[in-house]
């Protein structure tokens, strides 16, 4: 018999697990590390959730502000996968067709982050210590061309057209300066600030070439130990306009 004045509820929020796989369906997370990602959250934040049998509800804002996706759909399976689409918003009786092909939202090409974007210009002298580049602005990248360590520029120069363009916005891996003949690396130079060069490996292999792209710039060489204190990282991509 039940006490006056409570109320016993009729439906029970579906267990963890039926959620969790809607969650990964809809967004293509095969892992939780890939979801904890999609979610901006600690993958221990999921393990947390998984324990407790309990979808916090913060994951269905997120996933409704990112993606469109229907709360009640992903609690109860009810309605449509997404009430918003590219278009705008989904109406209720729409064809769940509509809503298909918007699962590869998830994917890290189609996440996007803001960087900032850093002047290559600064005053740079070999017995002084390197200095900080100058803000230039803010881009807009897709997800996984960001990762520790990388910096973003903006080529300053023509010595590297037509490979790279003027203008052009470079990431510049700063963990990776284990260098490697013939790729293109980012270092600093006296009177200029950062560079561009590919670098090779010397016929007596004592030393570095770096050479320009284009034929109207000189070849110059340095020691491995000033390479070493000039070296910034390897070029790993660039945004241009052809």
């Amino acid at each position: 018999m039940t006490r006056p004045g409570r109320v016993t509820e009729s439906k029970t929020m579906p267990a963890f697990a039926e959620i969790y796989e809607r969650i990964k369906l809809a967004t293509n997370s095969r892992t939780q590390v890939e979801l904890a990602e999609v979610l901006d959250i600690r993958q221990s934040s999921i393990s947390d959730a998984k324990r407790r049998n309990s979808v916090p509800g913060d994951w269905f804002m997120k996933l409704f502000e990112k993606f469109g996706l229907n709360p009640d759909w992903l609690k109860q399976g009810i309605g449509p996968m997404y009430l918003r689409t590219e278009q705008g918003y989904t109406p209720q009786d729409a064809p769940a067709s509509l809503a298909e092909n918007a699962a590869h939202y998830g994917d890290t090409l189609a996440r996007g982050v803001v960087a900032s974007v850093y002047h290559m210009r600064c005053d740079y002298c070999d017995d002084q210590q390197r200095p900080s580049l100058e803000l230039a602005g803010k881009i807009s990248l897709p997800h996984s061309f960001m990762k520790d360590g990388l910096s973003v520029m903006r080529m300053r120069g023509t010595n590297m057209i037509p490979t790279v363009m003027s203008d052009a916005h470079l990431g510049v891996d700063t963990m990776d300066r284990d260098v490697i003949s013939g790729r293109v690396y980012a270092l600093f130079a006296p009177n200029e600030g950062v560079i561009l060069r590919r670098i090779f490996l010397n016929s007596s292999q004592d030393g570095y070439v770096l050479r320009s792209d284009s034929t109207d710039f000189p070849e110059t060489t340095l020691t491995p130990d000033l390479l070493s204190k000039r070296l910034v990282g390897r070029v790993v991509w660039i945004l241009q306009e052809l």
